[in-house]
């Protein structure tokens, strides 16, 4: 049986299946019945050619945070055999368990990869995407490193477009926050032995969400610099988004969090001396009109954000050189950013090192060039402004 007709089976048997099943908060991840199931895919197919389905009236749009409260009822779901390495066609289906055997790779022996996106209302009244075609071939990348079989670039656009039409009345209104799409790629099929999985599944699923940090998409955040755990190391994969990359940083980060800090910096496992990244996003240091980041060297993830602002800030007259930071370059800075789909660009309030804490700006208030950066680039992926870099990938 294929691991889509288990899933309807899934949704089939919902007291069966779901008892056991921890929910995302507000019951978001409802199982339909057959007939609700069946309503739901012409609902879907209805949206597919809707101009712009009408707005969720139960949720308070001004208060979004960055969780599943407010989940997208529909994924999208496609499966592939390692032998023949042919994708299925992919389908719409109720956001709901993914049925696993206990020996599926990506449960023992950690086959996944994932991304990130944003689907939003633009000031042209329309929904568009920004550069997916950088994902796709991030994901791409990452499977192939992983020993798993990539999805096609064709097949994951059109499993993105398809899960923002389906979910289209999930879109916050324009400046209110997006609809966060996270693509997931896993070697699901049963293993014992140290291997690539025998089958692979493509989910595609979204959650309406607002900023990232607690305090505010522009609030500016304060950050530690790590001294004991490493993120990556040379010739690991701290260049590619394997979900194995992030619970390691939660030890270091909640206890920064319980000092107060928003997140940690990591440093070089060589010489515990240049920047690296933030548990979650890149990071930038700004002097002057000359702004600096840690270069690619398979340490860190290559953010499509990362690579958007460079580009960005360059056309605006910036000198952006990629090349190792030191702490105390950081430390006498004019200003740090951090950078990334989930964050966009946050100014960073302060930075300590080994007890000594240096202070960015005025309290409270977003730096210089984060805060021009950010709005060219919000600006930007909402149409509020001209898109000369071709950027942008309308959907409905």
């Amino acid at each position: 049986m294929s691991l889509a007709a288990q899933s309807r089976q899934l949704c089939l048997q919902p007291q069966r299946s779901t008892a056991r099943l921890q929910q995302p908060a507000g019951g978001a991840a409802r199982l339909a019945a057959p007939r609700q199931r069946q309503q739901l895919r012409l609902t879907c197919a209805a949206q597919l050619t809707a101009e712009q389905p009408g707005l969720r009236t139960d949720i308070d749009w001004d208060s979004l945070g960055f969780g599943l409260q407010h989940v997208g009822e529909t994924m999208w779901m496609a499966t592939c055999s390692a032998d023949g390495q042919q994708w299925s066609s992919g389908e719409l289906l109720p956001y709901g368990p993914l049925p696993m055997y206990p020996s599926a790779q990506a449960l023992n022996y950690g086959q996944a990869v994932f991304e990130g996106m944003k689907a939003q209302r633009s000031a042209k009244d329309r929904v568009v995407l920004f550069r997916p075609d950088c994902n796709a071939q991030r994901m791409h990348e990452g499977a192939l490193r992983l020993s798993m079989v990539p999805p096609p670039q064709e097949l994951f656009l059109e499993a993105v477009k398809k899960t923002v039409e389906a979910n289209a009345a999930l879109i916050p209104p324009q400046g209110k926050g997006s609809l966060y799409l996270r693509p997931l790629l896993v070697g699901s099929g049963p293993i014992l032995g140290l291997g690539p999985a025998p089958s692979y599944t493509l989910v595609v699923y979204c959650a309406a969400v607002g900023a990232y940090f607690k305090g505010g998409q522009l609030t500016p955040i304060d950050l530690i610099v790590e001294t004991r755990f490493h993120r990556a190391a040379p010739g690991g994969m701290g260049g590619t988004k394997c979900a194995g990359n992030y619970s390691p940083v939660l030890v270091t980060q909640l206890a920064a969090k319980k000092e107060g800090y928003s997140d940690v910096v990591y440093l070089d496992a060589k010489t515990d001396t240049y920047l690296e990244e933030v548990s979650s996003c890149n990071i930038f240091v700004v002097k002057g009109k000359t702004i600096r980041t840690p270069p690619l060297q398979g340490t860190i993830l290559p953010g499509v954000t990362r690579r958007s602002i460079i580009e960005m800030a360059r056309s605006r007259g910036y000198t952006v050189e990629e090349v190792p930071v030191s702490v105390d370059e950081a430390m006498e800075a004019d200003e740090i950013f951090t950078t990334g789909t989930a964050v966009v660009v946050s100014p960073v309030g302060s930075l300590t090192h080994q007890g000594l804490r240096r202070q960015f700006g005025n309290p409270g208030e977003p730096s210089p060039v984060a805060l021009e950066l950010y709005d060219q680039l919000t600006g930007l992926q909402q149409e509020k402004y001209d898109d000369p870099f071709g950027w942008i990938v309308p959907v409905c």
